[in-house]
């Protein structure tokens, strides 16, 4: 269409949304389907959560907030990065936005100029990429596979890094791997990253309640204090909380920084939603017993899952530390005809195949950049997991 701007010729549609949809649609029309594809818990927000809620309405709460967040809320932020991560910021550090998406974009938004680099490990989340290129910046991928664990070396991060490179963006936790980075680990990135001060870092916290087993989760500002003044610590009570539709992100940074992202999102949302901040409040606040309820749930659906598809024909999955997600490798499916005739020529062709053949939605590993595999949400109830996984055994053993 000519009217159209030449940057949106750069970017495409959330592969997982679309994938979701898709599901949705023929669940519509009669199909009996499973969707494994939508990155959000099953459980419902707890009480007290929805109760602050309820209450700002009864008060009365329903009118524009400072444009970044309301006050409680950025002192609420500042004691959790305190209590949690051993952070200490002060409320004009603190941004809040319409969920952690918002926040990253407002973050490139602000900072990024055409030729700008921005360092994303592979397999990433599937916006991360097209956020950059909406924000006039170039994304370099830099891939880690199934024989890695999905995790790129000190090695790769410093050859990725040019004097272009303006950010690198860190996400662990990982969607759509599950893989997080230990102690160690993440010490040998900041150690890269101390060489090169001018790159900043975007730490994506959002999974940061779901790791399993003993992990100990770490954020880069945390693991080396001399990258706090370059450093975003994104986050949002989306997938900790169970309050993905009501959309509140928030990240901690320099002064500066924090300035300029709200100057952004002045001039597009505005305020996140009143009511929803207040809500926030109290998960921030309130009772955090529920968490650890919530991550056995997850620790025994992942172990379902992880052993059920390593069961399957061809599939090599790792068994990941956290978040809700397992990325199986399929390299050996490719080039094999599935039992209703698809030939499995990628790992889209694999996705698109099972979704017709058996009702399992998946997304399938292109759209995170590192192929061939697919992601599974287990973010489901365990019967349709050992369901979906059953298809997805009884679909790979009719593979020749």
């Amino acid at each position: 269409m000519a009217f159209l701007s030449d940057t949106l010729a750069r970017v495409k549609p959330s592969a997982t949304i679309a994938v979701t949809n898709k599901a949705r649609e023929l669940k519509a029309a009669g199909r009996d389907i499973i969707g494994l594809g939508a990155g959000e818990p099953d459980f419902d927000t707890p009480q007290n959560i929805k109760d602050a809620a309820k209450r700002a309405i009864d008060e009365g709460k329903t009118k524009y907030t400072a444009v970044d967040g309301i006050p409680e809320l950025k002192e609420a932020i500042c004691a959790k990065f305190k209590r949690e991560n051993g952070l200490t910021y002060t409320p004009a550090q603190v941004t809040v936005g319409t969920g952690g998406k918002q926040i990253l974009y407002n973050a490139l938004m602000a900072t990024l100029n055409p030729g700008d680099e921005v360092i994303v490990p592979a397999p990433y989340w599937v916006s991360y990429p097209d956020m950059i290129m909406l924000a006039g910046g170039t994304p370099v991928a830099v891939a880690a596979g199934v024989e890695s664990n999905f995790k790129i070396t000190p090695e790769q991060l410093e050859a990725a890094i040019t004097p272009k490179t303006k950010w690198f963006i860190f996400n662990s936790p990982s969607n759509p791997t599950g893989a997080a980075y230990t102690r160690a680990e993440l010490k040998a990135l900041t150690d890269v990253l101390l060489r090169h001060p001018h790159v900043w870092i975007m730490s994506d916290d959002m999974y940061e309640h779901l790791v399993f087993d003993d992990f100990e989760f770490t954020t880069p500002a945390q693991i080396e204090p001399a990258l706090y003044d370059r450093t975003l610590t994104c986050n949002g009570v989306s997938k900790a909380y169970a309050m993905t539709g009501w959309r509140i992100g928030y990240a901690a940074g320099p002064v500066a920084l924090i300035k300029a992202m709200g100057t952004v999102q002045s001039q597009s949302t505005s305020n996140p939603c009143s009511i929803a901040q207040y809500a926030a409040v109290e998960a921030l606040n309130g009772p955090q017993d529920f968490l650890a309820e919530n991550k056995k749930v997850f620790q025994r659906r992942r172990d379902l899952v992880v052993s059920m598809l390593n069961q399957a024909k061809g599939i090599n999955c790792p068994r990941p530390e956290g978040a809700f997600y397992v990325y199986p490798d399929i390299s050996d499916c490719i080039g094999k005809t599935s039992a209703g005739g698809a030939v499995i020529t990628d790992d889209e062709a694999f996705a698109t195949a099972l979704l017709e053949e058996t009702g399992v939605a998946v997304v399938f590993g292109a759209a995170f950049g590192v192929s061939p595999s697919f992601r599974v949400s287990y973010a489901t109830s365990d019967a349709a997991l050992e369901e979906a996984c059953k298809r997805i055994q009884g679909f790979c053993a009719g593979l020749r």
